[in-house]
């Protein structure tokens, strides 16, 4: 019996390109996003397609239950779906660091309960919680998008002693620049902050796009050829760093804070 995948935010990007790699691996894949109309290509591919809202409980607790009437199993979801709130802590409103974390945070964390009674129930089944490189290293201007990945990579680590004893895994994918239109939401979420003033130099370098995309940016398959790694390995590991710059940024959490702090100084230095 093929194997079944659920995964989220597959409009486009690394959704889409995870998608089309299980596919390949000949499993029986449901790609979920907020329009359907951007997953009629999945579906010409071979996948089932499904709305999912990760803001919805119920909506998330429907498609997973879903999922398992129609196929009987569930064998990995993949937490794709998110977002990124740019900007300086102090001219994000509360209310975008809500919807940043009802997405980035409340979404995977309410696919996870839905899923996981039927997991226990076969003991087995993979969740891989797709990260970032910022959910381990902080940069100034990222603090809202940080804390959403720090919580993620948090609750991940606590999850996967959990459940180790049901056999189930949780896989943690880590990023770091990705070329999708990954840089044009996050431009839009900076352009519609009410400015305090005080960070204008910061504006600059955000808005200039090679600083959000990134010198080294990996192509969404690369992405995806690790997620289907850590779906369909029999024993994956707890994380996987994507690209070289993600590589050195997972590292980079383990320098000094003040070694940290004198770079990005350097940085806006070189950035005037």
């Amino acid at each position: 019996m093929e194997k079944v995948a659920l995964i989220t935010g597959c409009s486009s990007g690394i959704g889409d390109a995870t998608a089309r790699s299980l596919l390949h691996e000949e499993w029986t894949v449901v790609a979920t996003a907020r329009n359907t109309e951007d997953l009629e290509g999945l579906a010409d591919a071979g996948c089932e397609t499904a709305e999912l809202d990760v803001t919805k409980p119920a909506q998330c607790t429907n498609v997973v239950d879903d999922v398992v009437e129609r196929h009987g199993r569930l064998d990995c979801l993949v937490n794709n779906a998110g977002y990124a709130q740019l900007g300086p802590l102090e001219d994000v409103p509360t209310r975008e660091l809500h919807r940043q974390f009802d997405v980035n945070v409340y979404g995977p964390h309410r696919l996870i309960r839905a899923a996981l009674p039927h997991m226990r129930e076969r003991e087995d089944g993979t969740i891989v919680n797709v990260s970032s490189v910022s959910g381990r290293v902080a940069t100034p201007g990222m603090g809202v998008y940080n804390g959403s990945k720090f919580a993620l990579e948090g609750m991940s680590d606590a999850l996967r002693g959990e459940v180790s004893d049901y056999g189930i895994d949780v896989a943690v994918v880590e990023p770091g620049p990705v070329e999708t239109n990954f840089t044009d939401r996050a431009e839009a979420e900076i352009g519609g902050l009410d400015r305090s003033g005080a960070y204008e130099q910061l504006y600059a370098f955000f808005e200039d796009a090679s600083a959000v995309n990134g010198v080294g940016a990996v192509p969404p398959e690369a992405v995806a050829e690790v997620i289907t790694e850590a779906a369909v390995s029999p024993d994956p590991r707890s994380r996987y760093p994507v690209g070289r710059a993600g590589r050195f940024g997972v590292a980079a959490r383990f320098l000094p804070d003040r070694w940290l702090d004198a770079a990005y100084a350097l940085v806006r230095r070189f950035s005037r």
